[in-house]
C-alpha cells in the first residue's frame, strides 16, 4: 500500500495507523539489485531520516573497499509503502547512501547519480522536468534449473505455455493451447495463460502507488509478458522500476512460478527488451514537439543526435550483460541500427506516432533491456541526449525504408550497436566525457563499472565452454 508520505512525521504517523511492526530499508547495489535489512519499528525515529542506519559497504557489489566499509543508509520518507509480501505489517523505505564521515551523499550510489542528472537538466538550462517511461518485458516460467562447474554446464527452462510442450503428456491432459514461437503477441485465453497472474501484478503495483496503463502477453512463447507504467519524472521512475521488478518476481513466486528479466532466456524466440521513452518539459510545456521532421523540435532532433552518437557507450549501462547481446543481433527485429524512424522497430530511436498531441511527443530508445540498473541506465540515456542538445548534434534524416530489405551496400552506411558486452564497455572507456558533465557521473564510478563488468562477467563467460560448442566441435 502506498502511504503517500512527504515527511518523517508522515511516515511515523502512517506506521502507527497501520500497526507496523518492522521497518525494511532498501537500497540498490551497483549492478541494479535491491539490497535490504529490517529493524523493529521502535528503531525508526525522526532522526533516522537524517542520521540513517549503518551497514558494511564493502559487502555490497561496486561499493567500498574493506578499509572504508562503514556506510549509512538514510531513508527517503516519500518512498514509504507497506510491503505487500510480508506476513507481519512491514514499512518499506528506499534509502540514499551517505558517507558517515563527511555526511555527504555517496558518489557511487546509483540513486545519487540520477538525482544529479535531474539537477543537471535544470541547471544546464535544458528544462525543468525530464520524464521517462520504460516498457519492461519479462518471462514467467514454471520451472528453471541451471548450474555450471569445471566439467559441466547446463540450463533447462519449462513452461506449461511453452510451444515445445505440445507433445508432452500433462495432467489431467494436454489441452494444446500453446503460443507458437514469435506468435505470442496479444492472443486471448486459453492461449494466454497469464491473464490472472498479470492482473494480480497490476493490482499490487497500483496498491503500491504505481500508475499502470496496460498489461498483455508479449511475442515469445512460454509466458513472455509486459506491464506498462505511465511516464514519471526520471528519478521517481527509477524507484518505480525497482518496485515493479520486486512485485513481478514476488507475485510469480506466490503463484509457484518464477519471473526473470533476463534479456534472452530462450533460443530462437523473441528476447526481453525495455524500450525507454523520454522527453523534456519546461513550465508544464513539452519541448520536443515542433515543425521539423516527424513533428519534432530542433531540441528533440539534437537529443536524438546525442543518443545516436553515444549509443555504443550508453549500452554499457542500458544493456549491461553478456546475455543482452543474444537479443541485439542484426537481421532480426532487434533495434541494432543507430538511426531514428517513425515506425521502424529495428531503429535504435523511434518516434511514436499514435497521437499528434504535442504532450505525447517523445523519443523512444529501443535498445535497452531490463537487466540493468535503472538509475544508471536512465541517467546515461538522458545525459547523451543533453549532450546532443548542448552541441546541436544533427541526427540526419529519419530512416523510413525497410531495413530488412536493404542491400548490404545500403546497410553498410548505417552504424550499428556493438555486438557484445566487451564492445560496449570498450566504447564507454573511450566515450564517457558526456557523462561527466555537471559532475553527474564520476570517473571513479565509470572505472568501477568497467572493472566489475569485465572481471565478473566478460572474463568469466569468455573462459567457459558453451554447451553448443560440444555439438559443433566434439568430434573434431
Amino acid at each position: 500500500m502506498d502511504l503517500k508520505c512527504n515527511t518523517p512525521a508522515d511516515v511515523l504517523k502512517a506506521a502507527k495507523d497501520n500497526k507496523v511492526k518492522m521497518v525494511d530499508v532498501k537500497f540498490v547495489d551497483m549492478p541494479g539489485m535491491w539490497q535490504h535489512f529490517s529493524v523493529p519499528l521502535h528503531e525508526l525515529e525522526t532522526s533516522s531520516f537524517t542520521d540513517g542506519y549503518g551497514f558494511d559497504g564493502s559487502s555490497i557489489r561496486g561499493y567500498q573497499d574493506i578499509n572504508e566499509s562503514d556506510m549509512l543508509v538514510v531513508p527517503d520518507p516519500t518512498t514509504a509503502i507497506l510491503d505487500p509480501f510480508t506476513s507481519v505489517p512491514t514499512l518499506s523505505l528506499i534509502c540514499n547512501i551517505v558517507d558517515p564521515i563527511t555526511k555527504q551523499r555517496y558518489g557511487k550510489d546509483p540513486r545519487y547519480i540520477i538525482h544529479k542528472a535531474e539537477e543537471y537538466v535544470k541547471k544546464g538550462g535544458f528544462g525543468d522536468t525530464c520524464y521517462v517511461g520504460p516498457e519492461a518485458e519479462f518471462f514467467v516460467f514454471d520451472n528453471i534449473r541451471y548450474d555450471s562447474g569445471v566439467n559441466f554446464g547446463f540450463y533447462e527452462i519449462d513452461s506449461v505455455e511453452g510451444n515445445w510442450n505440445t507433445g508432452t503428456e500433462e495432467e489431467p491432459g494436454n489441452l494444446g493451447h500453446k503460443p507458437r514461437p514469435k506468435e505470442g503477441y496479444f492472443p486471448t485465453p486459453p492461449v494466454d495463460t497469464m491473464q490472472d497472474i498479470r492482473t494480480e501484478m497490476v493490482n499490487v503495483m497500483e496498491d503500491c502507488g504505481l500508475d499502470i496503463e496496460c498489461h498483455h502477453h508479449e511475442v515469445a512463447t512460454a509466458g513472455q509478458a509486459e506491464i506498462d507504467m505511465r511516464f514519471q519524472t526520471m528519478a521517481k521512475m527509477a524507484d518505480q522500476q525497482m518496485l515493479y521488478k520486486y512485485i513481478v518476481k514476488n507475485v510469480a513466486k506466490n503463484y509457484g512460478m518464477t519471473a526473470t528479466f533476463m534479456p534472452k532466456p530462450l533460443w530462437n524466440d523473441n528476447g526481453t527488451g525495455m524500450h525507454v521513452h523520454s522527453s523534456i518539459w519546461r513550465d508544464g510545456k513539452p519541448l520536443f514537439a515542433g515543425n521539423k521532421a516527424l513533428g519534432l523540435s530542433d531540441m528533440a532532433l539534437h537529443y536524438i543526435g546525442g543518443i545516436l552518437k553515444h549509443g555504443p557507450a550508453i549500452l554499457a549501462f542500458t544493456n549491461p550483460t553478456t546475455n543482452s547481446y543474444k537479443r541485439l543481433v542484426p537481421g532480426f527485429e532487434a533495434p541494432v541500427n543507430l538511426v531514428y524512424s517513425a515506425r521502424n522497430r529495428s531503429a535504435a530511436c523511434r518516434i511514436p506516432m499514435y497521437s499528434q498531441n504535442p504532450k505525447a511527443k517523445r523519443v523512444e530508445f529501443r535498445c535497452p533491456d531490463p537487466s540493468g540498473n535503472p538509475y544508471l541506465a536512465f541517467a546515461a540515456i538522458v545525459m547523451a541526449g543533453l549532450d546532443g542538445i548542448k552541441n546541436k548534434i544533427d541526427p540526419g534524416k529519419p530512416t523510413e525504408g525497410d531495413l530488412f530489405s536493404m542491400t548490404e551496400r545500403q546497410l553498410s552506411r548505417i552504424k550499428t550497436v556493438p555486438g557484445s558486452l566487451e564492445g560496449v564497455l570498450d566504447a564507454l572507456e573511450k566515450d564517457h566525457k558526456f557523462l561527466l558533465e555537471g559532475e553527474v557521473f564520476s570517473k571513479e564510478l565509470i572505472d568501477t563499472w568497467l572493472s566489475y563488468k569485465r572481471e565478473t562477467e566478460v572474463d568469466e563467460l569468455r573462459q567457459r565452454p558453451h554447451p553448443h560448442e560440444f555439438f559443433l566441435y566434439y568430434d573434431i
